[in-house]
């Protein structure tokens, strides 16, 4: 018996003509939804996939390079890539994840050990009177114990009490989001056992990782990208590569952190680089109110997980593990420009910004976005010369929190703040060398 209850489309007396009748899941675990209105029927999401099928053979070649893989050998990356381009058979996407974000050697050269951790995170849950097998339905719970810490914190300030408390709300917040994270894949819907222990495993790994790294702790988008992890992985493993994605320099590690400052200076970029790119366009949005923040929050913070056809979220995700952060604004300008003339044409915000948030099936479709995204490229210059005019404009900014004259006044950012937030987007020039190695064995496979 499901429990959870999923909206339908439309409000109001709409809504209430409209029933969702639930038709079993699809090959990728997603439930199937239909809607019976006045209109027919309706599917909420994109169940016919397009991905092209692999043949024994290349899922033979894939296996043999895949047993035999040695991180510093770049013809493997070669040989890698080609799949990649021509497609990741499904039941092997987990293993070249694997081997592409360098899970094992992430965990044997780290002291961290992740069943540790899980102890003392089942020992707080304990004490709290809170199940990992039901953390859902503990909101409540956890809002009370947090409530009743905070009213004790005007009377104690021990360091023990203020750790305890955060540890409450972090264990709220990520709970709250368990809720909206994928609610129709099956490894997260409804209280059937497999579920259950799916949404376990989502709160164990995005809590050990607020442990494993209290500086990025969590933050909103995490629990999308660990939930597409550990529909590939095991659940040890899927820890390891949110690690190897947060932190990696080639990879997410300009994104995350508490502020979101991060993420409003890639908007930024994004907004330069749509501007050098599609000028017009981009007028046409600013003209509208619209700002990239708006539209490329969700989609970098989830790494395009929102796209309707999953087919080709795991392409976008492949390439993305192959080639970096620079993948995820090449994905961002693919979907603009094969959106481009409908927006043109939309002179009301209220129809275009839906229209960036929900991106409409026929662009979403493998068959047509990713050969798109694969002809389409962003060199690294590019993005280092709209980083440097964003770095500019925010060195003339305001100082904040100042107050008085002093707020008024303006200041250049030292050059170490600028490497900062150089660094922050995993483009910064001085990159390890298994990544510049891999950026060269790349670029020799593009005649795959």
């Amino acid at each position: 018996m499901l429990k959870r209850r999923y909206s339908s489309t439309g409000s109001g007396g709409r809504a209430s003509r409209r029933k969702n009748i639930f038709a079993g899941f699809d090959e990728f675990g997603f439930a199937i939804f239909k809607t019976k209105s006045r209109e027919g029927t309706v599917q909420h999401r994109c169940h016919e996939y397009s991905y092209p099928k692999a043949d024994d053979g290349k899922v033979k070649g894939l296996c043999e390079l895949l047993s035999s893989w040695d991180d510093a050998d770049d013809t493997c990356i070669v040989k890698v890539a080609c799949f990649v381009r021509t497609g990741i058979p499904p039941e092997l996407r987990g293993r070249v994840w694997k081997c592409l974000l360098g899970i094992h050697t992430l965990q044997e050269s780290s002291p961290f050990i992740y069943q540790e951790c899980l102890k003392g995170i089942r020992r707080q849950l304990v004490d709290l009177g809170v199940s990992e097998f039901g953390i859902g339905s503990a909101i409540a719970t956890l809002s009370e114990a947090e409530n009743e810490m905070e009213s004790k914190k005007n009377t104690s300030q021990s360091a023990a009490s203020s750790s305890e408390f955060s540890d409450v709300v972090l264990f709220r917040q990520i709970a709250l989001d368990l809720q909206r994270s994928f609610p129709t894949h099956r490894s997260l819907m409804g209280d059937a056992p497999e579920a259950i222990e799916g949404q376990a495993k989502l709160f164990r790994v995005l809590i050990a990782y607020a442990i494993y790294n209290p500086w990025i702790g969590y933050s909103q988008g995490m629990s999308y990208i660990a939930a597409m992890l550990l529909m590939n992985l095991s659940e040890e493993e899927a820890f390891w590569a949110l690690v190897a994605l947060l932190e990696g320099p080639n990879y997410l590690a300009g994104l995350f952190d508490h502020s979101l400052d991060k993420i409003q200076h890639n908007a930024k970029v994004f907004q330069q680089l749509l501007k050098h790119r599609m000028p017009r366009l981009c007028q046409h949005i600013e003209d509208l109110g619209v700002t990239t923040l708006h539209f490329v929050t969700p989609w970098f913070l989830t790494l395009f997980t929102s796209l309707p056809c999953w087919d080709t979220v795991l392409a976008v995700w492949d390439h993305i593990i192959l080639n970096g952060i620079v993948v995820v604004f090449t994905t961002g300008l693919c979907i603009l420009q094969q959106l481009e003339s409908r927006l043109l044409e939309m002179s009301d915000v209220s129809l275009l910004l839906p229209t960036l948030l929900r991106v409409p099936v026929d662009v979403s479709r493998h068959s047509v976005l990713v050969p798109a995204l694969w002809r389409s490229e962003v060199h690294k210059w590019e993005i280092d010369c709209m980083q440097s005019l964003v770095l500019e404009e925010e060195g003339e900014e305001p100082v904040p929190g100042k107050g008085g004259k002093q707020g008024s006044l303006k200041r250049k950012k030292s050059k170490k703040e600028k490497r900062n937030l150089a660094g922050a987007n995993g483009l910064d020039a001085k990159k390890p060398a298994q990544f510049t190695n891999r950026e060269n064995a790349i670029s020799r496979s593009a005649t795959c």
